[in-house]
């Protein structure tokens, strides 16, 4: 299916561990780029990420944001430094004795003391971590390639119609080349008759210059590859992997045989259609340059 480069596509999952936001969006690029952000502390899942992407995408500059964040109930932990708390009480004590003053600490008090609590944040498990993620970054990229899909789809029906009036034109060149060559006949006789008169002319010599302008003008060549490769544009449609570039080559060559038969042909009717030819074919040259 023809995709466009140019899309959108956003997922999110809340659950009771974890809040994730996927995000991606594209512009044309000649190949695939991939660019990813992702917070800091979860780095690692850079690499995945475009890993990911890049078995799902064919071309295209391609920008993913990942917004993940833990719930902290099951991520940190508060531990005690025993050591700590008991030389902090055998030091209450001391002074208790030392100097006669009540001992009236607490186990709240006692917390307050340094470092007698730390906090921890549990090491990350990260398999878990990719695995919502990727559940999260699989649907952003469904809702991506559909975007694309829809643009495709447009592309498609935009170029085609251009493709058709080509042919239009095409065929009118077809049923027109040989008419200027019995045009050419005929005015060469007339010319001929101006300057000569009723004096005999030589029939062959004359079959021999018309055969000659004949083969001058003549674009069967011409139209039969512009039959060809508007046959193949439109049947590239129907391939399942990327066929922007493949596309654009093909693209220049329509507009070469369009060239060529402009050069060889000086009727203004064929010249006329021509550049209504090379018109089309910039503007699908412009579309093909969104299709991945």
């Amino acid at each position: 299916m023809t995709k466009s480069m140019t899309g959108f596509g956003r997922a999110r999952m809340d659950n009771e561990r974890f809040t994730i936001q996927a995000e991606l969006k594209s512009v044309n690029h000649r190949y695939l780029e991939i660019s990813t952000r992702v917070p800091r502390q979860y780095g690692f899942l850079e690499e995945k990420i475009k890993s990911y992407l890049q078995g799902r995408l064919g071309r295209g500059k391609v920008e993913c944001s990942v917004a993940l964040e833990e719930m902290d109930s099951d991520a940190v932990s508060v531990r005690v430094n025993h050591t700590l708390a008991k030389a902090y009480m055998d030091a209450m004590k001391e002074l208790e004795t030392t100097y006669e003053v009540r001992n009236d600490v607490s186990a709240t008090s006692l917390s307050r003391f340094p470092d007698v609590l730390s906090v921890h944040k549990e090491a990350a498990d990260e398999e878990a971590i990719w695995a919502a993620v990727l559940e999260v970054l699989a649907e952003a990229t469904d809702n991506f390639i559909a975007m694309r899909e829809r643009e495709g789809a447009k592309l498609q029906e935009d170029i085609c119609g251009r493709a058709d009036r080509i042919l239009d034109m095409v065929k009118f060149v077809e049923e027109r080349s040989p008419q200027t060559v019995q045009e050419y006949n005929e005015k060469l006789k007339g010319r001929i008759r101006d300057l000569l008169g009723d004096v005999k002319v030589d029939e062959q010599r004359l079959l021999t210059e018309a055969a000659i302008y004949a083969d001058k003008v003549a674009v069967d060549e011409e139209t039969v590859r512009l039959h060809s490769h508007i046959e193949q544009l439109k049947a590239m449609f129907d391939e399942d992997e990327a066929i922007g570039r493949k596309m654009d080559f093909l693209v220049q060559e329509i507009n070469r045989e369009a060239n060529t038969i402009g050069s060889k042909c000086s009727d203004l009717d064929i010249t006329g259609k021509v550049l209504v030819i090379k018109g089309e074919v910039e503007k699908i040259r412009e579309q093909v340059q969104n299709i991945e």
